[in-house]
């Protein structure tokens, strides 16, 4: 079998140069790693993938488009680090013949961790508080508690599903809605199946686990924004376009409801954007599955994803070649 040149065009900040899953990696055939920031142009994405089998794609800002496939005719696998895809265009993936598999489910209980210390934050008012004791402040504010407040959680994947364990974990009733209608699950769970708009009304915590896709983009716009309590807290740790981001700025602004976020339109933000003046709301730089296990399971299986599909036995297959 001849080896194959794997391409790591986006290791921005790097993960993956210098570990196991490199010297892994680097057993199979030639590994081309990128620790540069460029990626997200495509132009040098092209470049970067030149004469590549496999690809490994770690960061989102690397947008395998058609054009870019077109470009890269020897291509035959995109193993990505982590669950998102929609950075790449399945459907030209699967027209040209090339499979796209992920790591679905490897930082599940970092997300949901990171979910619930979002949601603890903002209703503990922690930063807040933090900044003004370190001022000399002794801040005596009323603060929200979790215990018999409803929670509301869009999507039951391996995250959702974990986040609705820890939320009645603190003992909040909560509300859930599967994207694939799975009332089933959602009722093992111990949880309860809602609609849309009546997780919203009666949610006092909202929670996105939504995958992004055509259908889910702008999930949360001006109008489910508008059925949300006043008092409501809205996190979410999924993609920033499940949300309208004029909405949200409008929604936070208004002063009614807070959020906590990981995920934002423009990453890394800029000094001037919008959402760093808003007091209502706790940030995070998208880095709810960034922690030492999660690394090093994710990479190593991105790693062995590409090991069994140059078998002939592709794991973790979110897009197959047309037949």
């Amino acid at each position: 079998m001849i080896e194959p040149l794997i391409a790591v065009p986006d290791d921005f900040p790097s993960v993956f140069k210098g570990t196991p899953a490199e010297e892994r990696c680097g057993r199979l055939g030639e590994t081309r790693v990128y620790v540069e920031r460029g990626a997200d142009d495509e132009t040098e994405l092209v470049r970067r993938l030149d004469g590549a089998r496999v690809a490994i794609n770690i960061r989102a800002h690397a947008r395998f488009s058609d054009t870019v496939l077109a470009s890269c005719p020897r291509l035959q696998m995109i193993s990505v680090w982590g669950t998102g895809t929609d950075n790449i265009d399945l459907e030209s993936a699967q027209r040209r013949g090339i499979t796209v598999c992920n790591t679905a489910g490897v930082n599940a209980n970092a997300v949901a961790e990171h979910t619930i210390a979002l949601m603890l934050a903002v209703a503990r008012r922690i930063p807040k508080i933090d900044r003004e004791m370190r001022t000399g402040a002794w801040p005596r504010e009323m603060l929200t508690q979790l215990l018999g407040k409803t929670l509301g959680v869009f999507g039951t994947g391996t995250i959702g599903m974990r986040v609705i364990a820890l939320g009645r974990a603190l003992g909040m009733e909560v509300l859930a809605r599967s994207a694939r209608g799975d009332d089933a699950r959602i009722a093992t769970a111990g949880a309860h199946p809602s609609p849309k708009d009546g997780i919203l009304r009666e949610a006092d915590v909202v929670t996105l686990h939504l995958r992004l896709s055509p259908e889910t983009r702008g999930f949360l716009g001006r109008r489910e924004l508008s059925l949300m309590k006043r008092s409501a807290i809205l996190i979410n740790t999924g993609r920033a376009a499940l949300i309208e981001q004029t909405a949200l700025l409008d929604a936070l602004g208004a002063g009614g409801i807070s959020a906590g976020l990981d995920v934002f339109h423009d990453e890394p933000l800029a000094a001037g954007d919008p959402i760093l003046a808003l007091p209502n709301v706790v940030l995070s730089p998208h880095n709810a599955g960034q922690t030492p296990e999660v690394v090093r399971d994710g990479l190593l299986r991105a790693v062995e994803n590409i090991e069994n599909f140059l078998r002939g036995r592709p794991t973790g297959v979110v897009a197959a070649p047309r037949a």
